[in-house]
């Protein structure tokens, strides 16, 4: 797209998307959109092609540049534009944090499911272990108006853009909170117990980082993907929750794809009876459910 041409928005997404084609980059048409969408300042796609003779002034020609080198280079879109839809709604997210992804809304459905059986329970107490973003906490906080949710995480930094996720999103039910789930006193931290608890831990063991696609490893932090084993955290967890659990309180888990036996067996040896692995979407045994 050279700098001396007097773009408008048509000419210059297809121009864009055209390229993007020619480098083998995912949804191209998609990628120039958003893009430009974001470059913009619009709300949405839609109002690309309300007005799209609408000139594109230098300065924001080269904003989107920069943005479009970025993609070009293997960054995340989500990066880019600092924004992931996570059911309807919408969370800020940087390299601070994991992009959320659809298995996790799986997750967060099946946790819902459960808490709006457990209803009677006032208020629910809800623990999400690894928050991250928020979108597990948070979107619980929203869809159960009368539960209390807690979010921790190790990372400052992730914690950080939680809380700009609940100033966002106007949460008032949810605690945002700096805490280590492998910490050998992360139970005691908390005086009342949960009835649910949910993680989507670090579960990729290092042995596997360099299978992993480049715009992964290269972007997204290693603290939330990583872990020696891939298991630490479903033992910990596992054995934490049977104190930090209120009897007949249910731990989820967000598994690797072939962690659901060994995941099984650290359920087991904590002292939980009643375990059900449950698939994805995509066919993958992908979620432990465990009832103390």
């Amino acid at each position: 797209m050279p700098e001396d041409t007097a773009w408008t928005v048509l000419p210059l997404l297809k121009t864009s998307a055209d390229y993007l084609v020619s480098k083998a980059i995912d949804s191209p048409r998609l990628v120039a959109e958003l893009l430009l969408t974001h470059t913009l300042g619009l709300k949405n796609r839609t109002q690309l092609y309300a007005d799209f003779e609408r000139p594109v002034t230098p300065s924001e020609l080269a904003a989107f540049r920069g943005l479009f080198k970025r993609r070009l280079a293997g960054e995340p879109l989500q990066y880019l534009t600092g924004t992931q839809q996570f059911f309807e709604y919408d969370f800020l997210v940087d390299s601070r944090v994991l992009i959320p992804r659809p298995e996790t809304e799986e997750l967060t459905e099946l946790v819902l499911q459960t808490a709006k059986s457990a209803l009677a329970e006032t208020p629910l107490r809800i623990l999400d272990i690894g928050t991250g973003s928020g979108c597990i906490a948070l979107t619980l906080a929203k869809k159960l108006a009368s539960a209390n949710v807690v979010g921790v995480d190790v990372s400052l930094d992730a914690v950080a853009v939680a809380r700009e996720n609940q100033s966002r999103l106007n949460v008032a039910n949810a605690e945002l909170l700096q805490a280590d789930g492998l910490a050998a006193d992360f139970a005691v931290q908390f005086k009342e117990p949960f009835h649910i608890i949910v993680s989507n831990p670090p579960y990729i063991p290092m042995s596997e980082k360099e299978t992993l696609e480049p715009h992964v490893v290269d972007f997204e932090p290693h603290l939330a993907l990583f872990d020696e084993t891939g298991f630490r955290f479903y033992e910990k967890i596992s054995c934490d929750a049977q104190s930090l659990l209120a009897p007949n309180g249910v731990l989820f888990f967000e598994l690797h794809a072939d962690a659901a036996a060994n995941v099984t067996r650290l359920l087991q040896a904590a002292g939980f009876l009643q375990i059900d692995i449950k698939k994805d979407m995509s066919g993958f045994e992908r979620f432990a459910v465990a009832r103390r």
